[in-house]
């Protein structure tokens, strides 16, 4: 017959060396019982699925099996089988939510006084012990202040601090903390080896990150998508049944921000919407992004090689100053707390990334100190929104460039850009590149060294489709790395850009109306709120 246990408890640790996560408690809970050290109240405290019932079963294998109290119990004596199966007659398990009232307790204590059946002690789990009420607490109290010798009480919470503190006082309390994500996902990773079930690493760390910390809510999560995916567990099965986004999405998200383009912003959540995610979950999958950026910027050591997307969140760390990253996730975690105050998510979250969009630099700096100004016609500008036809209406050349091969001097690679319809990342490598060969056939791209983290295979792809979707054939596109002139499409805007500011500050400066006030008044032009004006008909 087909074993239909499920997996929480068919992996339920049995021994301290299963346990995961809790190598602390487990520590000291070796160290004791090696040394004979006991105590006659232990507390675990700890969010829910951690392993605080776990640890309180195995203490109680521990001490009373029949080899003597050991931290590794053999589990093959009858005490260690009958403790697994819930059957020992000397282990009492009570849980404080269904079992409040004072008359509960104190029956429970007046048994305590009688010494065990057949063990060694007589144990007694008490579950959520803080819904106690006050009198079950008192007394409770009075047998903790004198235990008998051969009782032991493992009390476990979620919530310590409604536990009275002379309750606390008198027990030996271990925090348990929450399961880091990698080590869920090796787990899980172990047992489906066992299961013989086909899996792979995405799918492991999506179940890991919706656990939570808790590893037996991971089994559960994983026994789901055993029975979602009809025994596999793959990347997209497990996001259907989870409702997480494609991570994709929220690189792309970044990317449009950092070329400051409203319409596609509001684009991508709509698309969003159409798809059925849950704002509230991309918010927080938004924010875990910008968490890896972050440390990718202060700690890269701490971003694994093998991580999903590794090279995208670097990417992103370069492009992005730190402090709009953590700008951006201050905005994030605001915004999904804003969410139900909002007249609708799709406005919570839309008016979220309009936040991030309205706080972004007007001159865009970024991690190599050079100045990048992002082109003009891909930020949101005042009317754009009123203007969307004009938007979508943008020239087209009607004429593809000629097609004999020409030297690159002799070619315009920034006009090339501007047909090509590029966005997000695939323009910007793009623009920090210098064209060395140009042809119908064959285009060689240059990229200088502090601009290599943009080569990424993604965003060459897309130039790639790019040029042969606007020449009608195959281009054979190949980059490099390497020294350049100074002409990539970027180096040029930047030079541009610094010449209209520099014609707009000797403007201002030679202004006679200027000249009056700062000689009259004492004043000083404050030059970084200096900005050129476009003058478009």
């Amino acid at each position: 017959m087909l074993n239909t246990q499920v997996l929480a408890r068919k992996w339920r640790p049995k021994k301290f060396s299963e346990l995961i996560g809790q190598e602390h408690v487990v520590r000291a809970l070796t160290n004791a019982l090696e040394q004979n050290r006991l105590h006659h109240a232990y507390l675990l405290t700890g969010t829910r699925g951690v392993g605080k019932t776990t640890i309180a079963r195995i203490l109680a294998r521990s001490l009373n099996c029949e080899i003597g109290i050991t931290a590794t119990p053999c589990g093959a004596c009858p005490a260690c089988q009958q403790i697994d199966s819930g059957s020992f007659i000397d282990l009492i398990e009570l849980d404080a939510a269904s079992n409040t009232q004072v008359d509960n307790m104190r029956e429970l204590l007046e048994n305590a006084m009688y010494a065990p059946t057949s063990a060694r002690y007589k144990i007694y789990i008490i579950d959520e012990v803080h819904m106690l009420s006050k009198s079950a607490f008192n007394a409770m109290l009075k047998t903790l202040e004198e235990p008998p010798a051969h009782v032991k009480f493992i009390l476990a919470t979620t919530d310590p601090q409604k536990i009275p503190i002379t309750v606390l006082s008198r027990c030996l309390q271990f925090n348990l903390k929450q399961i880091p994500q990698a080590q869920i996902a090796d787990h899980l990773e172990k047992i489906l080896m066992q299961e013989e079930i086909s899996n792979d690493a995405l799918s492991l760390q999506l179940l890991a990150r919706a656990a939570q910390g808790s590893m037996r809510d991971a089994l559960s999560l994983l026994d789901q998508a055993i029975a979602f995916g009809e025994g596999k567990i793959e990347e997209s099965i497990v996001r259907d049944m989870l409702g997480s986004i494609d991570q994709s999405h929220l690189f792309d998200l970044l990317e449009i921000l950092a070329q400051k383009n409203g319409l596609q912003l509001l684009s991508l959540a709509d698309e969003l919407e159409v798809q059925c995610y849950s704002f509230d979950s991309v918010l927080q999958d938004l924010a875990a992004l910008l968490h890896r950026i972050a440390l990718a910027q202060a700690v890269p050591q701490a971003i694994s090689e093998d991580t999903p997307e590794y090279a995208r969140i670097f990417a992103l760390a370069k492009i992005f100053a730190p402090d709009d990253i953590q700008l951006f996730y201050q905005i994030a975690l605001h915004g999904r707390n804003d969410l139900s105050l909002a007249p609708d998510e799709y406005a919570g979250f839309t008016m979220t990334l309009l936040r991030m969009l309205t706080f972004m630099p007007d001159d865009w700096v970024v991690n190599d100190q050079s100045l990048r100004a992002l082109p003009e016609e891909s930020s949101l500008s005042a009317t754009s929104d009123r203007e969307t036809p004009a938007v979508e209406a943008a020239p087209i050349l009607q004429q593809p460039i000629q097609t004999m091969a020409i030297d690159a001097t002799d070619f315009d690679w920034s006009q090339l850009i501007q047909q090509l319809k590029l966005t997000g990342m695939a323009k910007m490598l793009a623009q920090h590149s210098e064209a060395k060969t140009l042809s119908t056939e064959k285009i060689e791209l240059c990229v200088p060294e502090k601009h290599k983290h943009l080569l990424d295979k993604k965003y060459q792809d897309k130039i790639q489709l790019a040029l042969n979707s606007y020449f009608g054939r195959s281009v054979v596109l190949s980059f490099s790395i390497g020294d350049v002139t100074g002409q990539t499409p970027a180096a040029q805007l930047q030079r541009q850009e610094e010449e209209k500011q520099a014609k707009a500050i000797a403007a201002i400066e030679g202004d006679p109306m200027v000249q009056d006030l700062i000689e009259q008044f004492d004043a000083r032009l404050v030059i970084p709120s200096i900005q050129p004006i476009d003058n478009k008909e």
